[in-house]
């Protein structure tokens, strides 16, 4: 019998959780917040979603990050149009995979030879494959947060902020294999390629979005253990990509890795991804060689929707706006929180800072924060991103909302 006092966010929650397991096919977007907090999207335009009860949010999740520019992007929308008219997939290469690989080469500093495939995840997987095949080695130490791969090694990241503990469905042989270590810890990564000399295949490293700053200094120590002792190095540039610098981190910072993985920020939303190189090492994957190959990796309309972004993104200023944009967004926010005494701060770079408990702040709730932001119609993750259709307005919309949700939050804070 159906719960008439249910919304409709709640039944398809329901719904989801009786055929999904968890509700959701990825981890982090079944809702933890309810009733706040939407339990399924059902539109999206410029910086705004919808759920199934017609309730609007200034949106800072942007799918978890793949929507750089807006979703319902004009550019991007028209070249996913014109290219559904000619076809999704053939047997043989489109055109448009040339073409995004000719781009990707032109703005990604490593990216001497270019492959797609659907997901970063994948993709990471691929390029440990291709190093394990380059290097002739089999261990692989894992830094960051780089998809569900992570929970392949104790201590890795088995999603953002969740340290796995235990390995369900992973083999101790496997597991024995991949090996976890801190950002920006130097010291602990010396010890690994010490203590498997020879033996370790690549160092495969995601920023710390709160601590990025560190990789001013970091990702050259990186470089220079890699070459001293024959490593691959890895940039997963998922999130980074196209959002810290078009080129990512690699180019921010001006240190080029062996190989990379973008995703999230190369085709505002469409299901892409790309794991590039250097020649040498790309020369590894192939027919009789390290085999990654996908039916879907060539699919044109993802490829149409890249060269639209990418396109976007050179000519104008898209990363320029993140930065400027994030800034005037989550300093405002800083302040807020500052101004209303509440212990919670945001932290790193301006186009995907962090939340987390202020220096200090002992019983600082960050779900309470999240759960008051919804219901005041403003949509955060632990790291969240403003995107390039996120107007001087929006923003002040958002801190507006928001400045009632720090009412709420210290208001619930003195009653309990």
């Amino acid at each position: 019998m159906q719960d008439v006092q249910a919304t409709q966010s709640e039944r398809w929650t329901k719904r989801l959780n009786e055929s999904i397991p968890g509700g959701s096919s990825t981890g982090s977007k079944a809702p933890l917040y309810a009733p706040e907090e939407p339990g399924v999207i059902v539109r999206g335009k410029g910086c705004r979603v919808w759920d199934a009860d017609g309730r609007d949010y200034i949106d800072f999740r942007n799918g978890l990050g793949p929507v750089t520019l807006g979703y319902g992007f004009p550019a991007v929308d028209e070249a996913i149009r014109r290219q559904l008219d000619n076809g999704i997939v053939y047997g043989h290469p489109h055109t448009l995979e040339a073409e995004v690989a000719e781009l990707c080469r032109e703005l990604i500093p490593c990216a001497e030879q270019v492959r797609f495939l659907k997901t970063g995840g994948e993709a990471i997987a691929a390029a440990i494959k291709i190093a394990r095949a380059y290097t002739g080695r089999d261990h692989v130490v894992q830094i960051g947060y780089n998809g569900w791969l992570n929970a392949s090694a104790v201590g890795g990241a088995e999603l953002p902020g969740r340290t796995a503990r235990t390995l369900p469905g992973v083999p101790a042989a496997v597991s024995a294999l991949h090996h976890a270590c801190r950002w920006n810890d130097i010291p602990a990564l010396e010890r690994l390629l010490d203590e498997y000399a020879g033996q370790i295949a690549a160092v495969v490293v995601a920023a710390d979005y709160a601590g990025m700053e560190a990789g001013r200094a970091f990702y050259p120590a990186l470089r220079s253990l890699a070459d001293k002792h024959g490593t691959l190095l890895l940039f997963d540039e998922i999130v980074t990509g196209f959002r810290v610098a078009i080129g990512g981190v690699q180019q921010y910072f001006g240190v080029t890795p062996d190989l990379a993985v973008f995703s999230k920020g190369i085709a505002n939303g469409m299901p892409l991804s790309v794991y590039a190189g250097r020649k040498e090492v790309m020369s590894c994957c192939g027919p009789g060689k390290a085999v990654v190959s996908s039916t879907f990796g060539g699919e044109t309309l993802s490829l149409a929707a890249a060269k639209a972004c990418m396109e976007t993104y050179r000519s104008r200023d898209v990363v320029g706006f993140l930065w400027k944009q994030g800034e005037t967004m989550w300093s405002g926010l800083n302040r807020l929180l500052e101004a209303k005494q509440i212990p919670i701060a945001l932290r790193g770079f301006w186009p995907c800072p962090a939340f987390g408990a202020k220096e200090g702040g002992a019983g600082a709730s960050l779900p309470r924060f999240f759960r008051l932001a919804y219901k005041h119609g403003v949509s955060m993750y632990n790291v969240s991103y403003v995107n390039f259709s996120h107007a001087d307005d929006d923003i002040a919309e958002a801190l507006n909302r928001l400045e009632r949700a720090c009412d709420d939050y210290n208001a619930a804070e003195s009653i309990g």
